[in-house]
């Protein structure tokens, strides 16, 4: 059975954990662009608690662009800003030295478009854990699909449509805000290192 998922930045727990237990992968890449969605954003766990890292975009005058289309505006620094932010976060956790220098250069390299960038991402994330996912991608949009053969997972890029509630384990700060759920799979990453592909396959996720 196919498993229909957006690419995102740095996807969530949820996110990653229906890629692993897929049997197989297949991204929308024919959709149009929506605002306030994980496709330009990630959500990690700072030493204040949630915070957002968005990546910004350049405003098409159309009313819908394809997401495939939709190029990153290069006058902000956001990229320093994130790593940073990451530095930040997790400079204390178990495994972000040992996975720093892999992540790096994503806050180096000058991506034009989004989706290469959320594409190249999975592909760094896939080599730190040791990960081999093959996909496929979509050739034309549809708003409904057959669940026979397919599980659309595509809510998951709206953080707002996704209730997922997963097994808590150690986090930076947790001794100051509890533990928070579902965050950017780099939280996951970074407190538990090679347990992260265990902690994703045991998981329950809700279907679609």
């Amino acid at each position: 059975m196919n498993t229909l998922l957006h690419p995102t930045y740095f996807p969530s727990i949820s996110h990653f954990a229906a890629m692993i237990q897929a049997e197989k992968i297949v991204f929308e890449v024919e959709d149009n662009f929506q605002k306030q969605t994980n496709r330009n954003r990630t959500y990690i766990y700072s030493p204040n608690g949630i915070q957002l890292l968005n990546i910004p975009i350049k405003h098409s005058k159309q009313n819908h662009q394809k997401t495939k289309d939709v190029q990153i505006e290069p006058d902000f620094d956001w990229q320093k800003q994130h790593f940073k932010s990451l530095e930040a976060a997790y400079r204390s956790s178990p495994f972000f030295e040992y996975f720093e220098d892999d992540i790096q250069p994503l806050f180096v390299k000058k991506h034009k478009f989004l989706m290469d960038l959320n594409f190249e991402v999975l592909e760094t994330l896939t080599k730190c854990l040791r990960l081999k996912l093959d996909f496929s991608t979509t050739t034309e949009y549809f708003h409904e699909v057959d669940s026979i053969t397919t599980k659309d997972y595509r809510f998951l890029a709206n953080g707002k449509k996704d209730n997922h509630v997963f097994d808590p384990y150690p986090q930076v700060f947790d001794d100051k805000h509890g533990f928070i759920n579902n965050l950017s799979i780099l939280d996951l990453l970074f407190n538990e290192g090679k347990f992260t592909i265990d902690y994703l396959k045991n998981q329950t996720l809700i279907k679609p």
